[in-house]
């Protein structure tokens, strides 16, 4: 037998809270349907009073949305996001969606002000009769509850959050007060339309058009009644009824959703029946997050969200800029090309592959007179995978930019005999001849050699009185029979390290030093000029990026003009604003008639000299000029080249932190070699791929230089090659 009052006891807290509700239902209904009522009562009129000094103002921000970054023609290279989120318009959804969640969720959207009293009665009647637990917030309340809880986690407080059985009579009150304000402020169909986008479906799935892409593999729009119904049953509970991993869960609830949607007249009896006849008919789709999920170029796309994040005009610190690129619906529109990309792609992972011994090659190229990255490739994959060769670094690009930010590049190879050219350069800016001969016989330049240098600045080994750079004590060329005399564009096209030497000895160093700086080099691991008063830097003794290679000769390309590397097309937020990217950006670095008299060198390097043995013959299809290399101890090998439209560095060789291993006795694809170099790995890796894509942009016939820089001096009676 119970003890009087036990049951009194016991229902207490439902009359208490049976009251309070009432309360606020007096008040709403006073300042809904009756404002004249507030003045009946003294409590009513205080209630009335707490009610309407709550915060009525609403910020309505955009919710998280997902950054895409696209090729120049428009395919997506990735996506970044902290909530796989893409907005969508209500016109763009299916009709099937929107009376779904109504039919479900709130069934008197369309009627109510925000607020609906009769719901908070037969929710409060069902809890307190020991009923099912029923919650009365409408669609514009759990709207409201969506946007305060993303701008918390958009500020980074989502510690902040209180969950819905959390809340308290207060907060359940300031949230009826925000839905009836934001009901007179918009549309019925912008805030469904506004819940349907900002909306919890899933951790990979925010918004009714990411939830459509996931579980169903289509779009909002062109979501079927079951599947519609399927996504309006998972709002209630994403865990629980998860097709994923509860389909039974799944359909019993959508079946439910089915059964309102035909209680209200959306659906016909025979509509209903064909859908709840259905499975879950899943269709899955991932989401793909970050460059490591990268539809293609991973390592461009590496490349492009570092340019984001290391620049104040997309945020004035980097958590700024983080949230920017990761919540702010940017779309990134590149200079890559998807087609050069792809050939890419195919050639370095057909020259090195998944190596066991980590042998790195890539493929960069640009474009001459724009500066535009089209493609940006390496053998390796971004995340750890079996039997593949993984890394993060970017072996194509500098460790960090000119100002000190990190750009997560490898930082750079030794350039090796690539670095010929630009001395050549200087030996035709002085106005030497290609037919001038010099003393390649010579191996030895002991301390104290009278180099020459004007402009008396102290650089490394330099002394502005001796004028001396050090020494160079054995000099080695690559084969044995060529220590003699002969032109300096057969020395060139025959990569002859000797040769070189007698140019400079002959030479403004600072003059060298000049043509080096105004094409772009520098080193690659932090962005300082590459010091050409140290006699090794004439052979390339500092790592340079590929990229950086690739554009330096994309100014011989272009009649002498160098312009900046560029990556950024056009960058807008989710509003359509435009935020500001890369421009053209190209200036005067070499007389054309030099640039000229270069290249002509450099078509000859394919056609008789060190670049004759590599295959295909890309020269036989396009005018094409290039130079091989190849480091000391045949670590780094290289070919770079280009057309009149395109410029593209090939690497094959020690990527690894260090690059210290020699490229000697090692295997390839099956095959040993003693030693690589230039014209064997990174040499086929780059004709195969130049063969394939350079008649995707111009190829036209270099312009000659003038005849004065061709022909052989009077002064000159030596014997020519």
């Amino acid at each position: 037998m119970s003890r009087p009052g036990s049951k009194l006891s016991a229902a207490c807290p439902r009359v208490v809270g049976y009251f309070t509700v009432s309360a606020v239902c007096g008040v709403l209904a006073a300042s809904l349907v009756v404002p004249a009522l507030a003045g009946a009562g003294v409590a009513l009129k205080a209630s009335a009073t707490y009610f309407n000094n709550l915060p009525s103002e609403l910020t309505v921000d955009s919710p998280s949305q997902s950054t895409k970054v696209l090729t120049a023609d428009g395919k997506t290279i990735a996506t970044f996001y902290a909530e796989n989120r893409v907005k969508v318009g209500l016109d763009q959804m299916s009709p099937y969606i929107k009376d779904a969640i109504v039919a479900v969720e709130d069934r008197r959207f369309y009627e109510h002000a925000g607020v609906d009293p009769q719901g908070i009665l037969r929710a409060l009647a069902s809890n307190l009769t020991g009923g099912s637990r029923q919650g009365a917030s409408t669609l514009t309340q759990q709207y409201v509850t969506n946007v305060l809880n993303e701008s918390l986690v958009s500020a980074d407080k989502g510690d902040q959050i209180v969950l819905n059985g959390q809340k308290s009579i207060g907060d359940k009150v300031r949230e009826m007060r925000l839905a009836i304000e934001l009901e007179k402020k918009y549309s019925k169909d912008q805030i469904l339309e506004g819940y349907l986008n900002i909306v919890f479906f899933s951790r990979d799935a925010y918004g009714i058009e990411a939830a459509s892409r996931y579980f169903f593999s289509t779009t909002a729009k062109s979501l079927t009644l079951p599947q519609a119904a399927l996504l309006a049953g998972l709002v209630k509970s994403p865990s629980f009824y998860n097709p994923a991993i509860y389909p039974d869960n799944a359909i019993q609830r959508r079946n439910h959703v089915l059964d309102a949607m035909l209680s209200i007249g959306r659906i016909s009896q025979a509509d209903h029946d064909a859908a709840a006849a259905t499975g879950v008919d899943l269709n899955i789709t991932p989401g793909r997050q970050g460059c490591a999920d990268a539809d293609m170029a991973p390592y461009f796309c590496d490349y492009v969200s570092h340019l984001i994040l290391n620049n104040p005009a997309y945020g004035v610190d980097l958590p700024a800029r983080v949230k920017k690129l990761y919540r702010g619906g940017l779309t990134i529109t590149t200079t890559l090309d998807s087609r050069l990309q792809a050939a890419a792609q195919a050639q370095v992972d057909a020259t090195a592959g998944a190596n066991p011994d980590k042998w790195g090659a890539s493929l960069v190229s640009i474009g001459p007179g724009t500066g535009k990255i089209l493609a940006m490739a390496q053998n390796t994959v971004f995340l750890p995978e079996p039997g593949k060769f993984d890394t993060q670094l970017n072996f194509n690009v500098d460790s960090k930019d000119a100002k000190g930010n990190d750009l997560n590049g490898a930082g750079g190879f030794q350039p090796g005999s690539t670095m010929k050219p630009f001395t050549l350069a200087e030996w035709l800016q002085e106005g030497k001849s290609l037919a001038d001969q010099v003393d390649a016989s010579r191996r030895s330049y002991p301390l104290g050699f009278r180099w020459k240098s004007s402009c008396g600045k102290v650089l490394g080994a330099y002394d502005t009185k001796q004028r001396a750079l050090g020494a160079a004590d054995d000099l080695q060329n690559n084969d044995a029979g060529y220590y003699r005399r002969m032109r300096v564009d057969y020395g060139v096209y025959n990569s002859i390290n000797t040769a070189t030497f007698a140019e400079a000895a002959q030479l403004d160093f600072c003059g060298i030093q000049k043509m080096v700086d105004k094409t772009g080099i520098h080193s690659g691991l932090d962005n300082a000029p590459v010091n050409m008063h140290q006699l090794g830097n004439l052979l390339g003794a500092i790592g340079v990026a590929p990229l950086v290679l690739a554009n330096a000769f994309a100014t011989f390309a272009n009649d002498g003009k160098y312009c900046e590397p560029v990556a950024l097309v056009e960058v807008t937020d989710a509003a359509g604003q435009q935020l500001p990217a890369e421009t053209k950006s190209c200036r005067d670095a070499i007389k054309p008639n030099v640039a000229r008299g270069v290249t002509s060198v450099l078509q000859d390097v394919l056609k008789k000299g060190s670049g004759v043995y590599i295959k295909p013959k890309v020269q036989s299809q396009y005018p094409v000029a290039a130079k091989t290399g190849t480091s000391n101890t045949n670590g780094a090998t290289w070919v770079v080249g280009y057309t009149s439209g395109l410029a593209t560095a090939s690497f094959f060789g020690d990527a690894l932190d260090g690059q210290k291993r020699p490229g000697q006795n090692i295997t390839v694809n099956g095959k040993f070699y003693n030693s690589i170099d230039g014209y064997m790995l990174a040499g086929p890796q780059w004709a195969n791929y130049m063969l394939e894509v350079a008649g995707l942009y111009p190829a036209e016939a270099f312009p000659p230089p003038p005849e004065s820089m061709t022909k052989k001096p009077d002064r000159s009676n030596d014997e020519e090659d």
